[in-house]
């Protein structure tokens, strides 16, 4: 059964990654009918055709590779290499006047933008979940060894800025979130302003940067905290400590040792220390509903797996599980999803910068986005946001003035108009094809990292359940 789900989710993906670059293509196609191009060949996804059919003059193609489409123009720049032999030489054809291919290379964006805001209308109406998580500033768990800690910063402190910008978020991909200011910063110490029982303080942190290894992206500024939301229980262990003190899915714990608790982290940091250490009775305050009580734990080391660290027998929910319903306005949406490109985009040009062309993503991350999206009860509801940012993104970076993309045709078609005679057929099918090639090395380089790391959290995530020992009778 769960492979069949696995199945369907995966079909989903596919439709949707296949409706976001047909919408795109279809922007082309529409515009080069109107223009009175000839169009050879509609195809979604490069490589040898695995389906085509020809109708009205134009084949329409299902590559093997999944990574775009395209509408093959002879009249227009061409890349044999990768969309095959045009059916008609080009040389055979008139001439397209640049005004008219300039408008053909825009309408591809121009669809995707189109549909972005369509998706993003769809949202304003259906609503996008959130939960505390996504909107907090307060920090949750600090490490104590690192460098928020020891530049004074403690669970419970609420940031306002990082490196004099106000933040309204934690892990947000919005330029007002506390993880974008600590990746983005190219100071060597980031003054944090924070505020603690009521007073205002600005702490001075050096990020870091963990090791990684060769196959690894390469780690980006951390200060080592995660943000505040409930430690609601999950799931508790049979056999366990926690089992034996009568705990129960969705407690929650709200104190340790008569210290507030402001993220599950808390708990589990101490049971690493437990690791090294006399394993010692520990108090916890739990809510059940409208009811407070305490009780005392003693950690255990669990008979399987042998290695595993002691234990209280505790899960815990990833995230917050109080989930509303927020219908942000479309425009702000498209608007708020533009702007994270300009700034991903100089953020990555810069020569200070930490963030590479190495931390961006390809369809490989784009289709284990969706997937894992769609994997919630309110995942299509996500799906719908994602497919806002993405379709931005796709016309923005198209735009971008490079051969092979639609902003480089535009370019060209410019230079054209000025010229007033084309670029020589010859020298802009090598320019096409050598980015085109580079592109391709490009899309690998990201897909090899893209596929490391779903690799990596797949096998996270098939760790060997922990078995504790069963009560002597």
């Amino acid at each position: 059964m769960a492979f069949a789900h696995s199945i369907v989710i995966a079909l989903e993906v596919v439709l949707l990654f296949n409706l976001l670059i047909g919408v795109h293509e279809l922007g082309h196609f529409l515009a080069a009918k109107w223009r009175g191009l000839k169009i050879d060949r509609f195809a979604i996804w490069f490589g040898k055709p695995v389906w085509k059919k020809k109708i009205g003059g134009v084949e329409y193609a299902l590559g093997w590779i999944p990574a775009g489409g395209y509408v093959a123009l002879p009249q227009m720049a061409t890349m044999e290499a990768i969309e095959g032999k045009n059916e008609t030489p080009a040389e055979s054809l008139p001439q397209v006047p640049p005004l008219d291919k300039i408008i053909v290379a825009f309408a591809g964006p121009l669809f995707s933008f189109s549909l972005a805001l369509f998706f993003a209308f769809v949202v304003w109406g259906v609503g996008k979940p959130t939960t505390e998580e996504d909107n907090t500033t307060t920090i949750g768990w600090a490490d104590p060894n690192g460098p928020a800690w020891r530049a004074g910063l403690r669970p419970g402190d609420k940031i306002l800025s990082v490196d004099g910008y106000p933040v309204h978020h934690f892990l947000s991909t919005t330029e007002d979130s506390i993880t974008w200011r600590i990746i983005t910063s190219e100071k060597p110490v980031i003054p944090i302003q924070y505020v603690r029982d009521g007073v205002t303080a600005t702490a001075y942190v050096a990020p870091t940067n963990l090791p990684t290894k060769w196959y690894e992206r390469k780690s980006l500024r951390k200060i080592l905290i995660s943000p505040a939301y409930p430690a609601v229980i999950a799931g508790v262990i049979s056999n366990s400590p926690a089992a034996r003190a009568g705990l129960r899915t969705n407690d929650e714990v709200v104190a340790v040792d008569g210290q507030k608790i402001y993220s599950p982290a808390m708990i589990l940091q101490m049971q690493e220390q437990f690791t090294n250490g006399p394993l010692r009775p520990v108090t916890f305050t739990v809510q059940r509903g409208r009811h407070e009580f305490t009780c005392t734990l003693r950690p255990e080391r669990p008979i399987q797996p042998t290695n595993a660290p002691p234990s209280f027998g505790l899960l815990f929910w990833a995230g917050s599980t109080d989930e509303t319903i927020v219908h942000p306005n479309p425009f702000e949406q498209v608007r708020d999803s533009a702007s994270m490109i300009f700034a991903t985009l100089g953020t990555v040009l810069s020569p200070k910068s930490d963030v590479g062309l190495q931390q961006l993503g390809g369809p490989v991350m784009i289709g284990r986005a969706y997937y894992n999206l769609l994997q919630d009860e309110q995942g299509w509801r996500r799906v719908l946001w994602f497919s806002v940012i993405l379709n931005v993104n796709l016309a923005l970076l198209n735009l971008l003035p490079l051969p092979v993309l639609d902003g480089g045709h535009i370019l060209l078609s410019l230079i054209e108009a000025i010229r007033r005679r084309p670029v020589s057929a010859r020298i802009l099918s090598n320019i096409q094809t050598g980015f085109a090639a580079l592109l391709i090395g490009f899309m690998l380089y990201i897909a090899f990292f893209d596929t490391s790391d779903w690799v990596r959290s797949a096998r996270a995530g098939r760790e060997t359940p922990v078995i504790f020992a069963p009560p002597e009778k």
